[in-house]
């Protein structure tokens, strides 16, 4: 039996459509569907049911894939003892963030760590949804919410801080700001309620219910930069907005207990074995103890 094969079938299974397995494979997707169709010749019986919105395992394709990965496992076990394998790091990583963190904090990062692995292609989503690691989005995911199923390895990589700031030219043209009483009247930015994508991020109403909205846009990037325009107050990441020094914390002697949030790290447990994934995984860890501060505010 072909172990090609099996690795695309492995990679359909996982991904669900012929074009995610296409670009985890770095093959165009008639090539995964000519590599399916042979499997199943072979076996003899349909592994997957074609659906409109992808491929679905079928009770035998359910059957086939946990032995696949036992063959992936003792793979990667042999392979990491190779000596090519110790020549250097190789393939891709792809890793999903919010889009805050993985753009300030992790991407100057990352860069650094992919010059000193030439070999090694770094992607980095760092997107104000969601990254699915059961969709095969991404190999490594840091995210707000811990995940709460899935053959995954989890570990608590940070907390990090939020503070109320606005931009001095706004605080200049307004009375000042002594108590929380004195928001009433001050026009917000915000999050889009209806289109956030974690509980996490519903922290504004705990502070202050806003009389008005300057702007809400699902992006933190775009809410920093209104925020800093003069447009009005807003509950930004302490690792942003205290490197711009054209803001101010507003009300800084509040009580922030309720403005402290987490991420949390994950992949699959299959990434365990793989040199690469096991590289960035501790890069990440080390990266983010490193700017704990920063995080901290």
């Amino acid at each position: 039996m072909d172990w090609d094969n099996l690795r695309y079938f492995l990679e359909l299974a996982r991904s669900g459509t012929l074009m995610s397995a296409a670009r985890r494979l770095e093959v165009d997707h008639t090539t995964v569907a000519r590599r399916i169709q042979a499997l199943e010749k072979e076996i003899g019986t349909p592994l997957f049911s074609r659906e409109a919105g992808g491929h679905r395992l079928t009770e035998a394709g359910r059957r086939l894939q946990p032995q696949v990965e036992s063959m992936e496992s003792a793979f990667q076990a042999v392979a990491s003892t190779a000596p090519a394998a110790q020549q250097g790091l190789s393939g891709v990583v792809r890793i999903g963030a919010t889009e805050g963190f993985g753009t300030v904090i992790l991407a100057p990062q990352l860069s650094l760590f992919a010059r000193q692995h030439p070999g090694l292609t770094i992607d980095l989503l760092a997107m104000p949804r969601l990254v699915h690691l059961s969709r095969r989005e991404a190999d490594i995911v840091i995210s707000l919410e811990r995940p709460a199923r899935g053959a995954v390895v989890v570990t608590k990589l940070t907390d990090y801080t939020l503070r109320l700031y606005a931009a001095k030219s706004y605080l200049s043209k307004h009375p000042p700001i002594q108590a929380r009483e004195d928001l009433r009247g001050h026009s917000f930015i915000s999050y889009v309620d209806d289109l956030l994508f974690s509980k996490e991020l519903q922290y504004l109403d705990d502070l202050h219910k806003p009389d008005a909205f300057a702007l809400r846009s699902t992006s933190i990037m775009a809410q920093h930069r209104a925020t800093a325009a003069g447009a009005g107050i807003a509950v930004l990441p302490a690792f942003i907005a205290d490197e711009d020094k054209s803001l101010r914390r507003v009300l800084p002697a509040l009580a922030q207990a309720n403005l402290t949030r987490t991420f949390w790290m994950s992949m699959p447990v299959e990434n365990k074995q793989v040199a690469r994934m096991q590289a960035v995984w501790g890069f990440l860890r080390d990266t983010v103890e490193a700017q704990r501060g920063v995080l901290m505010g």
